[in-house]
């Protein structure tokens, strides 16, 4: 018979960690560039970020920027800054409404949202460690706002008055999900604004340029110039 003991050189799981407490442990809580009044929680080089998204790393990595795809909540992106930028300088375009803010990551556009009078505030995020960020970021700058931890894009729009899109133009297959739902936002009477640096796949027939905005983006060297990032309304098809 052989032997069924444990194998005592098998590896042992390491346990999951909890994001919330990982995020407000090790990340730092800081003024969003461009934008003062909002705080959310950044990655830094020192956060050992790597221990949260990737379970089996061994933790001996000093810093964040050796990550290959950087989990796009922990750091303020181009598109969502200018957007929430706009919504902060133009606060009745959400006032009193009801609002989602679509691939939320951080929260920043939802955070702003909900500062300038919005009635109802909803984020959609499909990052797990995301839906954490979100839910501290938001009770960070005291505003209320209900998280939607999935995609969404694949159904119908929820009762809402305006989507608010920062950054979901960045790689194709994203963009390929996103515009079918807008064009059913469109068919049900809800507005769509997107905030945008120029990313490869912005879809330029189909945006009109209300605002543009020099933030600075994710990635860009410490002493870059920022670059102009763009708001737009989507719109319908011509002749559709």
């Amino acid at each position: 018979m052989g032997n069924v003991l444990p194998d005592n050189d098998s590896p042992t799981p390491r346990p999951r960690l909890d994001p919330a407490e990982f995020i407000k442990a090790n990340m730092r809580l800081v003024p969003v560039a461009a934008l003062p009044e909002i705080r959310f929680y950044t990655a830094h080089p020192g956060s050992g970020l790597r221990r949260l998204v990737d379970p089996e790393d061994d933790g001996d990595a000093d810093d964040d920027a050796s990550e290959p795809r950087p989990p796009y909540w922990a750091y303020a992106w181009a598109g969502g800054a200018v957007l929430a930028r706009y919504i902060l300088d133009h606060p009745m375009t959400v006032a009193g409404r009801r609002v989602l803010d679509l691939g939320a990551g951080s929260g920043i556009v939802g955070i702003a949202a909900a500062k300038a009078g919005a009635r109802e505030v909803i984020a959609a995020e499909i990052d797990r460690n995301g839906v954490a960020a979100l839910g501290l970021n938001a009770a960070a700058n005291g505003v209320k706002i209900a998280i939607v931890d999935g995609d969404i894009t694949g159904s119908w729009p929820p009762l809402v008055d305006l989507v608010l899109a920062g950054d979901v133009f960045y790689g194709q297959e994203v963009a390929e999900r996103v515009m079918p739902f807008f064009d059913r936002c469109l068919a049900t009477g809800i507005e769509v604004l997107v905030g945008d640096p120029g990313r490869a796949y912005l879809p330029r027939s189909r945006l009109r340029l209300l605002a543009e905005y020099q933030v600075p983006d994710f990635g860009d060297a410490k002493d870059a110039a920022p670059r102009p990032s763009g708001v737009f309304r989507f719109e319908a098809e011509p002749g559709g």
